[in-house]
């Protein structure tokens, strides 16, 4: 099971969307040549700017491509892949962090071939000092070597630290933006904090374009920001 509204890519595949969200896939796939992305993580300059649902579907686009793929809630504060794909939340990330317990052990599947599952678990009271351990970098690096790629949603970076945290030891990270509805500055902001902790910033998903213009829901432009 799983929320229809949010996982696009799978329930209906063959919608503008979907097919949006494959060439992001692409891009992603050729943004780096010297080195594989295999760890990305996805944020946003504020609330509701669709960041979860980018990560979602992008995490679908890839398992399609045969990829296995886990996707991890890392948004500590507000955690929604759950209730996307209806599964309980009681353990997860934060557990396994405190356990230092095997992390397969927390992994779940879902309805989508290829694609695995880390729920944020219980909302702890230091998520910013979670997330920055040594332990959680390590969980990552074991990740890797069992995934092909792994998408985590955090929180919007203007919000809290967390984004810019977990952008200090992942291969990448991609800025999604509520297209029309976000003021430039906001932006900016999040992209000096992000660019601070020397984050690489692969690409800029621009949400719900308009489509009377002819425009898909969502695009991908990399190095979106001059100087």
């Amino acid at each position: 099971m799983f929320d229809k509204n949010v996982v696009i890519a799978h329930a209906n595949p063959k919608s503008p969307v979907s097919e949006a969200y494959r060439v992001l896939r692409t891009n992603i796939q050729y943004s780096s040549i010297d080195k594989q992305l295999k760890t990305i993580v996805v944020t946003s300059s504020g609330p509701m700017e669709g960041k979860t649902t980018t990560a979602v579907n992008l995490a679908v686009t890839f398992a399609q491509a045969g990829n296995k793929v886990l996707l991890i809630d890392s948004d500590l504060r507000k955690p929604k892949l759950h209730k996307v794909f209806v599964m309980p939340n009681q353990t997860g990330l934060t557990d396994l962090i405190a356990a230092h317990d095997d992390f397969n052990k927390y992994v779940r599947s879902c309805d989508v071939p290829n694609l695995y599952i880390l729920p944020s678990g219980t909302i702890p009271p230091n998520p910013s000092e979670l997330l920055s351990s040594n332990s959680m970098r390590q969980y990552i690096q074991d990740m890797s070597e069992e995934y092909d790629v792994i998408f985590l949603d955090s929180p919007p970076v203007g919000s809290v630290t967390d984004a810019a945290i977990i952008s200090t030891f992942v291969d990448g990270t991609i800025l999604v933006t509520y297209s029309g509805h976000v003021e430039v500055n906001a932006l900016k902001r999040a992209k000096e904090l992000l660019t601070k902790v020397n984050a690489n910033i692969i690409g800029v998903v621009l949400n719900k374009l308009d489509k009377r213009a002819g425009a898909n829901y969502y695009y991908y432009q990399n190095h979106y920001y001059g100087e």
